[in-house]
């Protein structure tokens, strides 16, 4: 069973974590094939993407620490790139690197019985890239979760701003397709360009954020078809032949 499932309803795909039960943490496969859903989704003439998990326990539980991936790639606006719309449905636990996915998300739906916590600080690790938090909801609370570790519940994340919406449980996905439902309706060339806006020019980026993007770049170079061909052609001592892909 893929770790990972897409559902499309109509112009709106449903972008699930399939591991209920890790809690849907993120893993090596996790990571690469979320990337490759949403590449995808910015391929196609699909409009808006809702990210989920599986099972209702949790959204994530974020990096599975017995196969540690390159969380990077699963991250909006890091590995995963696109300008169209990208909305959080988040039931029961959001934690570490899930809440770092879920705050990158462009909007976040989430159950009254969700709860949001970034524990790395009793662990001994971070990724570095939670601190994006203090700009997206007021700094003390950003730092409260982030030093003290301690769950926060849906409806202080809600009026923290982190969340758009709160609803019963159960019920975060279809209230993310009704946010869809409107989004579809809207000019997608306006919405794509204040989306890149905000990600490009008004949100800072602290330094895990910006090595994770650099590390993106670098990596599509290293794995694309010029960069094989570059070898080849040196093995094979002849002029290579690029194509730019």
């Amino acid at each position: 069973m893929s770790v990972v499932i897409v559902e499309e309803r109509g112009p709106v795909s449903i972008v699930s974590i399939n591991r209920p039960e890790k809690l849907n943490a993120v893993n090596k496969a996790v990571a690469i094939e979320l990337q490759d859903a949403f590449a995808a989704f910015d391929r196609s003439a699909q409009r808006v993407a809702i990210l989920a998990g599986a099972g209702g326990r949790a959204f994530s539980a974020g990096a599975d620490v017995t196969d540690l991936p390159e969380l990077w790639r699963c991250v909006p606006t890091v590995g995963i790139t696109t300008e169209k719309p990208i909305i959080a449905a988040v039931g029961g636990w959001c934690i570490g690197g899930g809440l770092v996915m879920a705050m990158m998300c462009d909007l976040l739906v989430a159950s009254e019985g969700a709860r949001f916590s970034y524990p790395e600080g009793k662990v001994g690790i971070t990724g570095g890239m939670i601190a994006g938090l203090a700009a997206r909801i007021p700094h003390k609370i950003a730092m409260e979760m982030m030093l003290l570790g301690e769950p926060i519940s849906a409806e202080r994340a809600y009026q923290a701003g982190l969340v758009n919406r709160v609803v019963s449980n159960g019920a975060e996905i279809e209230e993310a397709l009704g946010l869809a439902a409107k989004l579809i309706e809207l000019a997608p060339l306006a919405l794509a360009t204040m989306k890149r806006f905000v990600n490009d020019h008004v949100l800072p980026k602290g330094p895990a954020e910006l090595a994770a993007r650099f590390s993106a770049e670098l990596a599509a170079v290293r794995n694309s078809a010029d960069a094989a061909e570059g070898v080849r052609a040196f093995r094979e001592r002849r002029k290579p032949r690029y194509r730019g892909r």
